[in-house]
């Protein structure tokens, strides 16, 4: 929690962020312990290194260790070539362009850089999606005694950014598309929301969570299972926005939520990022 602060100040480069909203992330941060998902991020790329026999290195733009940092150090290395992916499978310029954009800080990377732009709907991944929401899909059903709707999740970007031609909106979907389709729904059983829209003015990219699990609430259903599909390891997004907040709002209107696990450590998860790499060392 003491860390909320600087995080922030990273987030906004140095632009004042209100007292309440430091304040109530904060609180949130302080209700999961702290975040896993520096850790967990390592892990996988520590698992990506396993599965390819080759340096993997990890970058973060908000946090320890930072784009700049990891970039002197492949440096240091004698790096010449490298392929860089997101961890944002779905395209925005509020995610992967930002991270693009950090690749050309003072000068740009002192080696060759493969760019990946998106790899939303690379068929490992969906495999990945598919798995975990199997598992704890058949399970909530069977606690229920009935098949619970489903609603895939990304995080909520500004209206204006896809006006402005951001393909994230679409990708979103086509994601959560392809695994339903591999999951065998019917087209009634799921729907699409995004969350964790931001707490600055304007109007974000809808609808809601909330919004969707009372549309669910009115057709008569008591229960739900949310899979975020723009998110590949735990973090607050998902252990408080979806875990503590959506569920007790679910909780309040007579509902129960379940979710499908994270990816996290995911053996397919590796092989998809394994697959998107080669593809990009072999051209």
């Amino acid at each position: 929690m003491d860390d909320v602060p600087e995080f922030l100040n990273q987030i906004t480069r140095g632009r004042p962020v209100p007292q309440e909203v430091i304040e109530e992330v904060k609180h949130r941060y302080g209700l999961i312990g702290q975040s896993p998902l520096t850790k967990l991020t390592l892990r996988q790329g520590e698992l990506l290194a396993e599965e390819l026999r080759l340096p993997v290195y990890v970058g973060m733009r908000n946090w320890k260790p930072f784009v700049s940092d990891t970039i002197a150090a492949m440096k240091a290395d004698g790096v010449e070539r490298a392929v860089v992916i997101c961890l944002a499978p779905q395209n925005s310029r509020t995610s992967v362009g930002l991270y693009r954009a950090a690749l050309n800080v003072e000068g740009g990377a002192p080696f060759a850089v493969e760019f990946v732009e998106s790899w939303h709907d690379h068929p490992l991944l969906i495999s990945a999606f598919a798995d975990r929401f199997c598992t704890g899909w058949d399970r909530a059903c069977a606690e229920m005694g009935t098949r619970v709707p489903v609603i895939f999740t990304a995080h909520s970007v500004p209206q204006r950014t896809i006006a402005e031609g951001d393909p994230y909106e679409a990708q979103t979907k086509e994601t959560a598309r392809l695994v339903a389709l591999a999951a065998k729904l019917a087209s009634g059983d799921w729907s699409f929301a995004f969350q964790s829209q931001g707490m600055s003015g304007g109007a974000w990219l809808g609808p809601t969570v909330e919004n969707t699990i009372l549309e669910l609430k009115t057709k008569g259903h008591r229960g739900l299972f949310v899979q975020p599909i723009g998110f590949l390891c735990d973090h607050v997004e998902i252990l408080y926005d979806i875990d503590i907040a959506f569920k007790e709002f679910a909780e309040k209107e007579g509902m129960r939520l379940w979710r499908a696990e994270s990816l996290n450590d995911s053996r397919l998860l590796t092989a998809a990022l394994a697959d998107v790499t080669r593809a990009r060392i072999d051209n």
